[in-house]
Formats: C-alpha cells, sequence, structure tokens
C-alpha cells in the first residue's frame, strides 16, 4: 500500500471507531472506503469486519472497565443474531458487484438521515425506566435476528438499529445499551466473518491497517466526554457520506468526473 492509502484508512478508521461505539454508521465511511481504494465489493465486506472486531473488542474492554457489561443479557441476544448474520452474510457474497453498491449507497443515503435526525433519542426520553420482562425479551430475541441478518448482509448502520430497538423495547439507558450494542455486535460479526474468509473474502493487510485506526476511535468513542465537536463531525459525515454515495450510484460518471 502507498502512504496516501495508509493515511486515508487510518483516519477513516478512527472516523468510523469513534462513530460506531457512540451510534452507529461507520461502516458508511469505511466500505465506501475501500471500494475506492480498489477492493471488490464482497471483499470490501468481509475486510471490514476486521476492523469492527478489533473496534468492539477495545470498546467491551473499556465498558467493562466502566463497570458496563452484561453477558448474559447480551449472549441471550446474540444467539438469534449469530444465526441471522451466517444468512445475511451468505446473501452479501453471492450478490453482483454492481447491485451490492446499489444497495449500500441507498443504505448510506437512509442512515445518513437517521444520522441527523437521531431518533433513538427521541425513543429515550420517551420511555421511562427499564423494563425487560420475559414478553419483552422474546421480542428482543426476534427483532435481534433480523438485525444480525442485516448486520451479516452489510452492518452499515446496523447500531442505530440495535440503540433504536432497545431503546423501544426495554427503556435502558443509552449507557447500557451501547455496552450491549458493542459486545452483541463483536460476536455476530465475528460470526459472520467466517462466512467471508471460507469464500476467500478477506484482505488481511487492509484489514489490520483498518483496525487499527478502528481501535482507536473506539477507545476516544468509549472514553468521550467531547460534545463541542459533534457539530463539525456531523459536517464531516454528511459530506462524506453524499460523496460516497454518488460515487458509488455511478453520479460522477454521469457527470463526467
Amino acid at each position: 500500500m502507498e502512504i496516501l492509502q495508509v493515511g486515508l484508512i487510518l483516519v477513516t478508521g478512527v472516523a468510523a471507531g469513534f462513530m460506531n461505539t457512540l451510534g452507529g454508521g461507520g461502516s458508511l465511511l469505511t466500505l465506501p472506503m475501500l471500494i475506492f481504494l480498489g477492493s471488490p465489493a464482497a471483499v470490501a465486506n468481509g475486510t471490514n469486519r476486521i476492523a469492527l472486531m478489533v473496534q468492539n473488542v477495545v470498546a467491551v474492554s473499556n465498558f467493562r472497565r466502566k463497570g458496563f457489561f452484561y453477558p448474559k443479557l447480551g449472549i441471550t441476544l446474540a444467539i438469534p443474531a449469530v444465526l441471522g448474520s451466517f444468512l445475511g452474510a451468505r446473501f452479501a457474497i453471492s450478490i453482483p458487484e454492481e447491485l451490492f453498491q446499489k444497495i449500500l449507497a441507498v443504505i448510506m443515503i437512509v442512515v445518513l438521515v437517521l444520522i441527523l435526525t437521531r431518533p433513538e433519542k427521541k425513543f429515550l426520553k420517551e420511555i421511562e425506566g427499564e423494563n425487560l420482562s420475559t414478553t419483552r425479551l422474546i421480542v428482543s430475541m426476534f427483532v435481534f435476528f433480523g438485525i444480525g441478518v442485516y448486520g451479516g448482509f452489510i452492518q452499515a448502520g446496523a447500531g442505530f438499529i440495535i440503540i433504536s430497538a432497545l431503546a423501544l423495547i426495554t427503556g435502558m439507558s443509552l449507557v447500557k445499551i451501547n455496552s450491549l450494542k458493542v459486545f452483541i455486535v463483536l460476536i455476530y460479526v465475528s460470526s459472520s466473518f467466517v462466512v467471508f474468509i471460507i469464500h476467500g473474502k478477506v484482505d488481511w493487510i487492509l484489514g489490520l491497517t483498518l483496525a487499527i485506526g478502528n481501535a482507536l476511535g473506539a477507545y476516544l468513542g468509549s472514553n468521550f466526554a467531547v460534545s463541542k465537536g459533534d457539530k463539525w463531525i456531523r459536517v464531516f459525515i454528511v459530506i462524506a457520506i453524499l460523496s460516497m454515495s454518488a460515487k458509488l450510484l455511478g453520479l460522477f460518471n454521469f457527470l463526467g468526473l
């Protein structure tokens, strides 16, 4: 890899790790960047999971040190997510390259709206007190099977889905939800990663380079106290996502750029 490529991957990884730990959407930066640097879509999808795993190991460890670690509940919700992730990953490696890029571009725009509107904050304000009855736990398990399918397929923006789902169903605090989110994602992403390895859809050098950036971003995100920079981070995210969506949809080619 050239020095410029290494720099781009590391910076993208830091931004993605920070975003993923605080909410989600980091893969909206890393997947298009890997594709932009020449990786086929399926390889970019598999390679990105190396960074996601490392990032979530760091985040889980940090949350655990701070006293936010719920392994029993996390594993209970992760089991259906793992089952779903195998299905999603198999689908991801079987669809045509061009179709995957179009789907990714549309998802990026949808998740961008979620990033800007932050509906999960509204849910957390409206729900008072935690409620995890047996019925709600069963509902959560079915929901996480669906989340696993989506995460196995593309993962981009899954963090927002998890936060919104747990907030609506359980009424947990945002800190507890985030700690559960990184633990569950670590388990089901690791499982789906096996599918990509078996089919040879992983670039280990790119993935490990990206993982260094993601790990740093995850550390900063799980320790975050910096709210003043949020506005500028969002401006960067909006510009990056819109630009990469346009690239994936072929708008630059249409305009002759």
